[in-house]
């Protein structure tokens, strides 16, 4: 279409001319921009484990991974980059492209280490977009398997008995096994002595051996010591009995008002896509409640979790300060 000349040398031609023309742009970039959007996911994903292999961490990932493969149609990676105790992998995700296609597969020590590291390369808050719890739980308290005590009360009866001669092992200092520990220590008024490792495979390996009395932990890091038959569980964190281990007694009942429990979800760069969030929610979300992986889950000690982004999101906002407290009290500290 050609234009008359006095109508291109008119101011208010050449504004409607130009008008036009980035109405025109942004009506091609909206587009574009939706096309993207719903072609997602369009290569393969990557779940980034802040852990090494075996971990529970990693196990979660690991089966997730496989069903969201399936459902969404690309390959869904694992990529285990352990380091500094879960801040290094963490980290990658906080910097990678907010696009959907890396995700970080956290669980309570998420929490836990904001609390008490205060110089992380990255905001837990402001960094990242919550996706969707995997699974929660208790943690299983274990003794080595020639300890005295059978029950929650007699290890409490033991450890008062023993004040500074009972110790316990960790997967490092700041971990989320020290704050269960802690938190039982100070409900219950007794002192064990904190014995922390570099991750759980040599705490475990020493709970086996008999170095040290006591280790709190998740129930699919804990599960190979337990069927070894060298670790004996005496209770579980839980306030109430759990499904996920309906044999073992809540320390609670000999702790009155102790209660512990741990979380497994994937966590987005900040900036990702609401819709691309939203639809791994419901898809993630799906799977844990199906029949096969809620199975899957109990057989680990853990339970579907449901929760949106937005309460997922609100739970990390509100256990950080809760934790913060615990270490002043506790004393916990990385440094």
């Amino acid at each position: 279409m050609t234009l008359p000349s006095s109508f291109l040398s008119c101011p208010t031609g050449l504004r409607r001319v130009a008008g036009a023309l980035a109405t025109l742009l942004g009506a091609a970039a909206f587009c574009a921009g939706a096309s993207a959007q719903e072609a997602w996911p369009a290569r393969p994903i990557t779940i980034v484990v802040p852990y090494p292999a075996g971990g529970s961490n990693d196990v979660f990932a690991r089966a997730i991974g496989r069903r969201l493969s399936e459902v969404l149609g690309q390959p869904v990676l694992i990529d285990n980059k352990p380091g500094a105790g879960g801040t290094l992998g963490t980290g990658i995700v906080a910097k990678a492209p907010a696009d959907g296609y890396t995700l970080a597969a956290v669980s309570s020590s998420f929490v836990t280490n904001a609390a008490v590291q205060p110089r992380l390369p990255f905001d837990p808050v402001k960094s990242f977009a919550p996706v969707a719890m995997m699974a929660q739980g208790p943690f299983v308290v274990a003794v080595r398997a020639d300890l005295p005590a059978k029950t929650p009360a007699e290890l409490v009866a033991l450890a008062k008995q023993r004040p500074g001669k009972l110790n316990y092992a960790s997967s490092g200092p700041g971990s989320t096994n020290q704050f269960a520990t802690e938190l039982l220590k100070s409900s219950a008024g007794v002192f064990i002595t904190h014995i922390p490792y570099r991750g759980m495979a040599p705490a475990t390996t020493d709970l086996m051996g008999g170095n040290v009395d006591v280790l709190i932990a998740s129930g699919p890091s804990l599960q190979p010591a337990l069927r070894s038959g060298k670790v004996r569980a005496v209770g579980i964190t839980s306030a109430k009995p759990s499904a996920t281990a309906p044999e073992l007694v809540p320390m609670a009942q000999a702790i009155p008002g102790y209660s512990f429990g741990i979380w497994w979800g994937l966590l987005a760069p900040a900036g990702t896509p609401a819709a691309v969030v939203q639809r791994l929610n419901s898809e993630i979300n799906k799977i844990v409640e199906g029949p096969e992986m809620k199975a899957f889950l109990l057989r680990e000690g853990a339970e579907p979790a449901g929760l949106t982004p937005a309460q997922f999101a609100a739970q990390i906002q509100r256990e950080i300060p809760y934790w913060q407290k615990v270490a002043k009290d506790a004393g916990i500290s990385t440094e």
